[in-house]
This record gives structure tokens, C-alpha cells and sequence, in this order.
């Protein structure tokens, strides 16, 4: 007998494990409304993998006069949705486990058996999609297939075979390829794997993944635009993508691609593609943490009468309450300003419950502060100043458009501290080696000699440095001050950090913002006893590819350390290089 037409809704789902014999025809005895009150698990139209096994026989048996065939797959358990329109029933049923409801019970039982369905706690609110990914996001993100939820996962063979082709090398890009390679063996080879079925991509212990991941295993039927070269693999995806649409209709397919003309185009194919969105740390760049909270004109006025001063050594401690503590963060910067009232600037030092400790900072403004002969020139250079030259503060990062001082004050503080205050044995530096235009090629000479050309921002510094420190010395007296800056300052290549551990150094990584989040990691657990990090960079000149302001590791970092005690982030605001770079900055 002939099964009924394809559903043309998303029905319940059924667990994989609950299958215990193959899908059989059943001539259905209830109606739409009837199967949406049955609380028993079915199968629903996912991914294509099983086309390659029954292609054929399931086109036949399924095939309607006026719909299209439905090709069943089993995925993990869901929760039906209420809803006022019927919601057709899978044509096909498995067997269900004895304490599900049996298949063949009618509408009319359904409301007293309803509570013996099981259900996830957090069972998703409405139907999974079908993702396909691009390559470039396996090779920038190799733990990306776990971050999609409940959703399912779907791979094209064309996928798998450029995923092959990155799979040599060193670099960053490679790694990620054998990684991602890995992480699918591993699926594949999990006690219960079936390709058929698709992979439960929980079952290697990542239990955020509740979906499953198929492959393309048959040679899909699509149709694209002539002036779209077969051969090309974005356009096999595009395809694949096409294909997978009308097979599964109305399920959502949708591509994730981190290129943008591949998401162009998919758009103008009438398919739906996203940006891969799990590497964000912050949607909106704007959102990033500052370290600085202004506080309310009224401040003295609600909260004169309650604060609680003391003096301690240099420095001066308020112990404030109210509705601005919730809003604090350990080692964030407040400051107060309003005509005829007294100005505070305070670092929070302390929060308990419902009050928070403020304590005044050391003016590095003044020449008598002065730090290697450099004074601060705004509210945020002192700011980060007092991050810089605190032995209690491990990890620093300053971001800044160009000009805004982030190297010469990190480079002051750290001579300070290396050559007078011998808190630091010596100066690490290191960058990302991203060039802006074309690579010029290989750098002869050793690891610091291949490293001078990109650090052409130190030895601006230095200069600028050393001319202030040798003062009237004359000729000698500046080249011995060069002479012993030059052999406290270490240049590294990122390159060759794995491994290694920093004991007692003053580490400076340039440039940050062209570091994955992977990166970054990297570079700051190298740190060792007695070391301090500071991390500077400009988050609107990323210049590696694949790389957003929010999915940037100075980003993730600056997200990540907010509120820790022993770390402190400032953003600096104002150019102080020349009236002609801060216009620019400005303007163009």
C-alpha cells in the first residue's frame, strides 16, 4: 500500500537510540490533529545522508503525485511545539522504547499518557536548521562544529577535500586544518557512529553540541546560474546548499561562510548564508570594556554624607555604597569633575557586597612622577600609567588609535622598572608579523635581526627615550645610554614561544590586534613568576584576514581579564603624537 504525502511540516523528533529495526510503511489511522496531541517521539526530514543508502527505493515509495520526495533521517529527541496550524506526522515510524507511548494509540489517550514523554530540560523553542559550512570556517575556528546547539551539521565532500589540501605546513592556518581533521575522526570513530544516521556530536564530551553531523555521500541534483564555473568549489558548495534547501523544505538550510563574496553570492542564488558569528567575543565593538566609568553629577550630593575616608601611605581610600557599585570592577578607573565641586580620580580597589574601596592615584603628570623622563599628558595616559607601574598588576592591555602614546609609556615604565627599580631583569618585545601591503619577502640575518624591520615603533621610541634620559651628556653619554637600553630589550619572534616560560620579564606584545584569540592564549601563559604582560594594539587597524574587531584576541582578552585583581585595561582617547595626526585620524 502507498504511503500518505510527505509531511509538509517539521513533526517531532526521535532519538537515534530509540530506533531498534528499520522504518516500515504504516497506513496512518489519524489525522493531522490527531498526531500533533500523540506524545510519541517520530523521525523528521534532516540531512540528506540518506539518500546514498536508498536513494532509489525511497524516491519510489515516497513520492506523491503532488509533492516532492522526503528523505527520513533520525535525529536526537525534541519537544513538539503547540501549535493552532496541524502539524503533519512523519509518514514513516520506528519503534518506540516500552515507555513511550506505542504507536498505535489513538488521539483520544494521548492528554493521559502526555507526562510519560521525555524531554530535554532545555528543549530548544522551535525547529533545528541545517547548517553547511564553508572550509575557511573549520580553518579558522577547528572547534566550530561544537558550536552550533541543538542544530544539525551538514559537510560537503568538497569540504573534506580542501580541508585535505591545508592540511601541510606550519602556520596557523595548517594547525587549524589538523585539528578540524582530528576532531572528525574522533566523531567518526565513537562507540555508536553510524554515517547514516549522522554523528552525535556530543559523543567525543561536548555537551553544549546537541546536534548531529552528516556528509555527503551521494552526488546531489541542482542547477546553478551558467556563469557560475562547476568546477570551482564555492560554487559545489553553492550548490550543495541548493540542493539541500529543496530536499528538506520548509527545514531552514543555511550556509556559514567567513567569505564575504561566498555569502554574496549565495544571497543572490535566493539562499540564506550568515558570517560565523561563535568567534565573536562582542557583537558591537562599541560594547568593549573601557575601564573608566564617570560618575554621576549628583555623586557627592546622594553619597558625601556616607563615604568613608581614610589615609593610607601616599595614597587616599573612600569606601562608597549605593546603586553605582553594582556598576564597578576591580581596577576599574573613576573619575569626577564638575565645576565647584572637588575632582576625584580613583581606581577601585575593593569590592564587597554593597560598597566598594576607592583609591586615589599617583599623578604621573607632574615632573617630580616623571617615569624615564615622560610625563603623562591626559586623564587616560595616567591612568594607564598607574596600570603600568604597579608591581601588584600582571596583565595590562591599552588600546588607541594611532598616536595615543600606548608604546612610549609602556616602554618608560618598563625601563624604569628594569633599569632603576630592577623589578624586571629585562624587556621582551614581540608583534604580529602582519604586513599592510605586499610581503617583501625573506629577512636575512638572525631571529632579532629578522625582527628590526617590524620594529621600527620601538626604535622611534628609544630615540625619543634616550635623547630625554642622556640629557646634556654629549655624544659618549648618549651612545652608552643606547648601548645599555639596547641590551635590557629583547626582540622575539611569536613564532618560537610555544614552550617557552618568562621568569621576571617585562613582556610587551605589539600590535595585538592582528592575534587570534588561540594566539593570545599562547603568548600569555608563557608568562612565569614575577613577569607582567602588557598587550597594546588598535582595534581599527586589523589587517589579518578573517579577523573582526569583535573576534580579535585583543579583544577576547580585554573581555576576558575585566574584573580580575591582578589585571587592569584603559582605552586612550586623545592623540598626542602632532596636530597633523590627530587631524588625520580624525578626518580620513
Amino acid at each position: 500500500m502507498p504511503l500518505p504525502p510527505a509531511p509538509s511540516r517539521r513533526a517531532a523528533l526521535l532519538a537515534p537510540e530509540a530506533f531498534e529495526v528499520a522504518a516500515r510503511p504504516r497506513v496512518a489511522t489519524t489525522s493531522a490533529n490527531e498526531a500533533v496531541a500523540t506524545p510519541q517521539r517520530t523521525a523528521t526530514a534532516t540531512a540528506p545522508t540518506r539518500a546514498g543508502r536508498k536513494a532509489d527505493s525511497v524516491a519510489s515509495s515516497l513520492a506523491a503525485p503532488d509533492t516532492a520526495p522526503l528523505v527520513q533521517i533520525e535525529t536526537r529527541a525534541r519537544t513538539p511545539q503547540p501549535s493552532a496550524a496541524p502539524v503533519a506526522r512523519s509518514t514513516g515510524t520506528r519503534k518506540a522504547r516500552s515507555t513511550d507511548t506505542p504507536a498505535s494509540v489513538t488521539a483520544s489517550a494521548a492528554p493521559a499518557t502526555a507526562t510519560t514523554t521525555r524531554t530535554r530540560k532545555s528543549a530548544p523553542q522551535g525547529p533545528t536548521k541545517l547548517f553547511v559550512l564553508d572550509t575557511n570556517v573549520l580553518l579558522h575556528d577547528p572547534t566550530s562544529l561544537f558550536r552550533f546547539e541543538e542544530h544539525d551539521i551538514f559537510l560537503p565532500m568538497i569540504v573534506l577535500e580542501e580541508l585535505d589540501g591545508h592540511k601541510k605546513g606550519m602556520t596557523e592556518v595548517a594547525r587549524n586544518g589538523r585539528q578540524a581533521s582530528r576532531t572528525l575522526d574522533a566523531l567518526a570513530a565513537a562507540q555508536g557512529a553510524d554515517m547514516a544516521k549522522g554523528l552525535k556530536l556530543d559523543s567525543t564530551g561536548q555537551r553544549a553540541a546537541g546536534g548531529h553531523l552528516f556528509f555527503q555521500t551521494v552526488p546531489l541534483d541542482y542547477s546553478l546560474p551558467t556563469s557560475l564555473p562547476p568546477g570551482k568549489a564555492d560554487n559545489q558548495i553553492l550548490g550543495v546548499v541548493e540542493a539541500l534547501r529543496k530536499l528538506h523544505a520548509p527545514r531552514e538550510v543555511v550556509l556559514v561562510s567567513k567569505d564575504i563574496n561566498m555569502r554574496v553570492k549565495a544571497r543572490a542564488l535566493g539562499l540564506t548564508a550568515e558570517d560565523y558569528q561563535n568567534d565573536k567575543t562582542l557583537e558591537d565593538g562599541d560594547l568593549l570594556y573601557a575601564g573608566v566609568l564617570a560618575l554621576p553629577p549628583d555623586f557627592w550630593a546622594k553619597s558625601g554624607k556616607n563615604v568613608e575616608s581614610w589615609q593610607s601611605g601616599a595614597h587616599t581610600y573612600y569606601r562608597i555604597g549605593g546603586p553605582i557599585v553594582p556598576q564597578l570592577m576591580i581596577n576599574q578607573f573613576v573619575y569626577f569633575e564638575a565645576p565647584g565641586e572637588p575632582s576625584l580620580f580613583a581606581r577601585v580597589s575593593e569590592i564587597r557586597e554593597k560598597t566598594a574601596v576607592l583609591q586615589t592615584l599617583k599623578d604621573y603628570g607632574s615632573a617630580k612622577n616623571a617615569v624615564w623622563g615622560v610625563t603623562t599628558r591626559n586623564r587616560e595616559q595616567n591612568y594607564a600609567m598607574n596600570l603600568l607601574m604597579d608591581p601588584e598588576i600582571d596583565f595590562v592591555t591599552l588600546t588607541g588609535t594611532a598616536g595615543t602614546g600606548k608604546t612610549l609609556l609602556a616602554l618608560a615604565a618598563g625601563l624604569t622598572q628594569v633599569l632603576d627599580d630592577r623589578r624586571y631583569t629585562e624587556i621582551i618585545m614581540t608583534r604580529a608579523t602582519v604586513s599592510v601591503g605586499e610581503d617583501i619577502g625573506f629577512l636575512p640575518g638572525t631571529e632579532e635581526e629578522k625582527m628590526g624591520p617590524w620594529m621600527g615603533a620601538l626604535d622611534d621610541n628609544l630615540e625619543f627615550l634616550a635623547k630625554g634620559d642622556g640629557g646634556n651628556a654629549g655624544e659618549w653619554g648618549r651612545a652608552a645610554t643606547n648601548e645599555l637600553i639596547r641590551s635590557r630589550i629583547k626582540i622575539k619572534s611569536m613564532n618560537f614561544m610555544r614552550g617557552r616560560t618568562f621568569l621576571n620579564k617585562y613582556v610587551i606584545i605589539d600590535e595585538a590586534q592582528n592575534l587570534t584569540p588561540k594566539q593570545m592564549k599562547t603568548l600569555i601563559t608563557r608568562a612565569g613568576p614575577g613577569t607582567k604582560i602588557i598587550c597594546m594594539g588598535n582595534l581599527a587597524q586589523i589587517d589579518t584576514p578573517y579577523l573582526t574587531e569583535g573576534s580579535s584576541g585583543l579583544t577576547y582578552a580585554v573581555d576576558r581579564f575585566k574584573g580580575w585583581p591582578h589585571s587592569g585595561h584603559i582605552t586612550l582617547a586623545r592623540g598626542e603624537r602632532s596636530r597633523l595626526a590627530d587631524f588625520a585620524s580624525e578626518v580620513l
